[in-house]
C-alpha cells in the first residue's frame, strides 16, 4: 500500500497553479516495476546516397522509412510501504533515485487515542542516501494484523544539507545565438506562487525549439512519453521533464518538453550545454514554452531559488520578466 501527501514538488506557467509536479512524481516516482517504452526512428538515404539512422525526422517531401524503437525503463520508487507480518506492521521508506531524498512520514504516536477521528499524527523526518531503503516503524498490531493503520508522507529530492554554489552563472538553456522572450520571471508570480515555482522561469519557446543543459550534472528523472497539453486540470501529470542533479545538491527542472524529444536517460552525465530535449506544450500549459528552475530541499520542502544566467563574455545577468534573453 503506498500513501502519498501528493506535495512531492511543483512547477507552473501561464501554465497552471505550480501543483502539477506533485500529481507528476506523485505517480511516476511509485510506479512499481518495468515497462517497455517506444521511440520512432527514421531511416533514409543522405546526399551521397548514404543510408541514414536518426530520431530525427526528415524534411517534408524526403523518402524515409519509420522504425519502431523499444526500450526499457524502471522509474524509480521514492515511496513508504506498508507491510503486515506477524501480528506486527512496517513503514518502510524507499529510495530508489540517484539522489538523497528527504521523507517526513507522519503516524500515530505509542500513545494515541485510536477513538479520535481524524487520528492525531506525529511527523518524523528521515534522510536516505542514494538507492537505499530503511525501516521508519515497525509496531505490534494484537491480534488483527491487518487494523486500521493510518500515514502519510511526503517526500523531497536533493540533500537538506545542499548549498546553491554554482562556479559560474547558468547557460541560457536554447541555442547559442538565440533569443527569445522571458514571459515570467520573479517577481511576477502569475502562476509561480509556490516557494518551488517562486523563482522559476518561463521562456517563450517554439514547440521542437532544441533545449540544452543549463549546467552539467547527473539525470535523475525523466518523462517522455506525454503528447498533450492544455490549461486543464486534467492534464496536471501531463508534462515531460528532465531533472538534472548538480554536484552542489540543487536540481536543475525542464519541463513541457516535446512529446518523444528526450535524449538522455536516468543516471547519464551530462555536461553543460548538452543538448538534452526540445521544448514543448505538455501537461498543464497554455502554449510552447519552456519552464526552467532550480530547486533545492529545505527541510523537506522543495524551494527554488534565484539564478543568474551567462551574458555577453560570461557576465552575469539576471532573468527580467517580459524581456528578450540571448544565449551566449
Amino acid at each position: 500500500m503506498l500513501t502519498n501527501l501528493a506535495n512531492i514538488a511543483k512547477y507552473g506557467h501561464v501554465d497552471g497553479p505550480g501543483s502539477w509536479r506533485a500529481v507528476l512524481l506523485a505517480i511516476a516516482l511509485t510506479w512499481p516495476g518495468g515497462m517497455t517504452l517506444a521511440q520512432t526512428g527514421y531511416k533514409y538515404r543522405g546526399p551521397d546516397g548514404e543510408w541514414v539512422f536518426t530520431d530525427r525526422a526528415p524534411a517534408p517531401g524526403e523518402k524515409y522509412e519509420s522504425i519502431p524503437v523499444e526500450r526499457s525503463e524502471s522509474p524509480p520508487t521514492i515511496g513508504v510501504i506498508r507491510s503486515d507480518d506477524g501480528g506486527s506492521t512496517r513503514l518502510t521508506a524507499v529510495n530508489e533515485c540517484l539522489c538523497v531524498v528527504t521523507f517526513i512520514v507522519g503516524f500515530p504516536g505509542p500513545d494515541s487515542n485510536a477513538a479520535v477521528d481524524p487520528p492525531v499524527l506525529t511527523n518524523h523526518y528521515y534522510v536516505l542516501q542514494p538507492q537505499t531503503r530503511q525501516t521508519v516503524l515497525q509496531r505490534a498490531q494484537g491480534q488483527n494484523p491487518k487494523a486500521e493503520f493510518p500515514y502519510r508522507w511526503k517526500a523531497a529530492l536533493g540533500s537538506p544539507e545542499a548549498v546553491h554554489a554554482p562556479a559560474q552563472p547558468y547557460r541560457v538553456p536554447y541555442g547559442v545565438g538565440s533569443r527569445y522572450l522571458i514571459t515570467q520571471a520573479f517577481p511576477s508570480r502569475i502562476t509561480h506562487g509556490a516557494p518551488d515555482s517562486q523563482y522559476a522561469i518561463d521562456f517563450a519557446l517554439p514547440d521542437g525549439t532544441p533545449v540544452y543543459a543549463a549546467r552539467e550534472g547527473t539525470v535523475i528523472y525523466v518523462r517522455h512519453d506525454s503528447f498533450r497539453g492544455a490549461p486543464v486540470p486534467a492534464l496536471l501529470d501531463q508534462a515531460n521533464v528532465v531533472e538534472v542533479l548538480h554536484d552542489d545538491g540543487t536540481i536543475g527542472l525542464y519541463a513541457h518538453l516535446h512529446w518523444d524529444s528526450i535524449r538522455v536517460r536516468v543516471g547519464a552525465h551530462v555536461a553543460r550545454g548538452e543538448y538534452i530535449a526540445n521544448s514543448g506544450n505538455t501537461g498543464f500549459s497554455s502554449g510552447p514554452h519552456l519552464h526552467f528552475a532550480v530547486i533545492i530541499n529545505e527541510r523537506g520542502n522543495d524551494v527554488s531559488v534565484p539564478v543568474q544566467f551567462a551574458g555577453l563574455a560570461g557576465v552575469a545577468v539576471s532573468p527580467v520578466d517580459r524581456t528578450m534573453l540571448t544565449a551566449y
